[in-house]
């Protein structure tokens, strides 16, 4: 407690995984038993709306055209960036590559589609530059660099920001080239696709273990992707139950199986040491 009785940030973080530790070990939003995995760390950001990133030292808390940065270690705010609304109307997921911050962009829920990559340095959080995508098959949720290239998501949705003559079934993971053109592409799996409706993939990160863990719009849980041997759809490894109602995730690049994601009600960022994928249910 702080001065005159008031819970200060700290505590009140303390008192939020508290009560997502008593939460029941299954999934929530489908009522199987799958694996949980509790938060082990929360920070207060007022940014946290859209998404967080992670630099091992750093957090960045994304809403549509802000971003917080707030140290792990003591979760204080020490800097952040304030953009046009105009021109930065829908900052989705943000990771750290190659010495920069670096995030996906779209103009949701307008249409036709427009993204764009936006580039940031994580140090001062100025806006250093954009990149415009040649190609728009839906509204940029993700763009995640993993074995020297890039990757991204394209949503699509049922109802709000959807495109006439396609939803959530026509959502697009890809690998780019260099120009962020579309080098190569996949669906989801139905599997995955049940459980979305009506929304669409709203973050994604690559892990060391070589498997993309992707989150949706409001479902408490993660699911556990890898590219097919052949064909064009995704394979579905697995799903664990978390604390947070989807959103923007990324892995902790100093500890593989730390992830950070965020609820946006709460406008809390958590930290989440998953289980082995091999523990995880379908």
């Amino acid at each position: 407690m702080g001065p005159a009785g008031r819970v200060t940030p700290v505590r009140r973080c303390a008192l939020i995984l508290g009560l997502l530790a008593a939460l029941p070990q299954q999934g929530q939003a489908a009522g199987e038993a799958l694996v949980y995995a509790a938060p082990e760390r929360a920070i207060e950001a007022v940014e946290a709306r859209q998404g967080v990133a992670s630099d091992g030292r750093y957090i960045y808390a994304v809403d549509n055209s802000t971003i917080g940065k707030y140290a792990i270690a003591t979760g204080t705010r020490v800097a952040g960036f304030a953009g046009d609304a105009e021109k930065f109307p829908h900052l989705n997921s943000c990771t750290l590559a190659r010495d920069e911050l670096v995030c996906a962009s779209s103009n949701y829920p307008a249409l036709p589609f427009r993204n764009t990559v936006e580039f940031f340095d994580p140090q001062t959080m100025e806006h250093v530059r954009s990149a415009d995508f040649p190609a728009e098959p839906g509204s940029l949720t993700v763009l995640d660099w993993h074995d020297g290239r890039w990757w991204a998501f394209f949503a699509n949705y049922d109802g709000k920001g959807g495109a006439p003559g396609k939803d959530h079934r026509h959502t697009v993971f890809a690998r780019l080239n260099p120009d962020f053109s579309v080098a190569e592409q996949w669906t989801l799996p139905d599997s995955v696709l049940k459980r979305l409706a009506p929304s669409s993939i709203s973050g994604a990160s690559w892990n060391g273990d070589g498997l993309l863990y992707a989150s949706g719009h409001d479902k408490p849980e993660l699911y556990i992707l890898a590219l097919p041997e052949s064909g064009t759809v995704l394979r579905h490894v697995g799903t664990i139950a978390v604390a947070s109602y989807g959103q923007a995730v990324d892995f902790d690049p100093a500890e593989q199986r730390l992830l950070w994601s965020i609820d946006r009600k709460k406008r809390v960022a958590f930290a989440t040491r998953l289980p082995a994928a091999g523990e995880a249910r379908r």
